[in-house]
């Protein structure tokens, strides 16, 4: 099910710009500081501040499901518990695990002449500190992370995407978006955008092609040996 080179060749030359989610094509973002353990942080910070989480939340080990869950059932607490998970998210960074050719796409993409942003549900600050940390920034037009204190602009909610397209004064018909779950692939169809799904995991490739990717890889390398042709 993965792409020939000539698939990859074939989606990606009429791009000129290509847009990135963080967590899987740039870097495994909770692989140092385990995202359940981010979520049992952020269900102390509530306690910590006088308050109880809601039902439901004692079992949820992905933060950002739990920052809707909080935000649906306390949206008095959106605004606190989004910038603490901010907070943590930065921290999480730090130690992150890059993933294998995740720069060099970002690197090949900007060389190649094509304008690259970062889309994403994790927060803008943490996405910027990475970038910075890793030497990164300078091959980033622009980065997108959700909106602080409103959960409901993550995907598959397309509107970062849209965002990301206005500000870079781009189309969907010459713009990509590279995605590791089956949001990111309803995100880019809502926003009228093909998405590239990078199966990082055994049977993710079942999954994005279900949710319509326009081809599927399961290596970031195979993204830049293209770009870089």
């Amino acid at each position: 099910m993965t792409a020939t080179p000539q698939q990859l060749a074939d989606v990606l030359r009429p791009v000129k710009h290509v847009l990135l989610d963080f967590d899987g094509p740039v870097c495994s973002v909770f692989a140092g500081l385990p995202a359940p353990e981010v979520a049992r942080r952020l269900r102390e910070s509530l306690l910590t501040a006088g308050e109880q989480a809601p039902a439901g939340a004692e079992k949820e080990t992905d933060p950002l499901a739990l920052l809707r869950l909080i935000s649906d059932a306390r949206p008095e607490l959106t605004e606190s518990t989004d910038a603490e998970l901010a907070a943590l998210e930065t921290e999480a960074v730090r130690v992150a695990r890059p993933t294998p050719g995740g720069d060099s796409v970002l690197r090949a993409a900007a060389r190649s002449g094509r304008l690259v942003s970062v889309v994403s549900n994790n927060a803008g600050a943490a996405i910027t500190a990475y970038l910075a940390e890793h030497g990164l920034s300078d091959y980033v037009a622009g980065v997108f992370g959700r909106a602080p204190g409103d959960p409901s602009s993550m995907k598959p909610n397309p509107r970062l995407l849209l965002e990301a397209m206005e500000a870079a004064g781009t189309g969907p018909e010459h713009s990509i978006f590279i995605g590791d779950a089956a949001r990111d692939v309803e995100a880019g169809k809502a926003a009228g955008i093909q998405t590239i799904g990078y199966a990082n995991k055994p049977g993710k490739d079942v999954k994005l092609a279900a949710a319509g990717a326009v081809v599927i890889v399961d290596s970031m390398e195979l993204i830049e040996d293209t770009l870089t042709r």
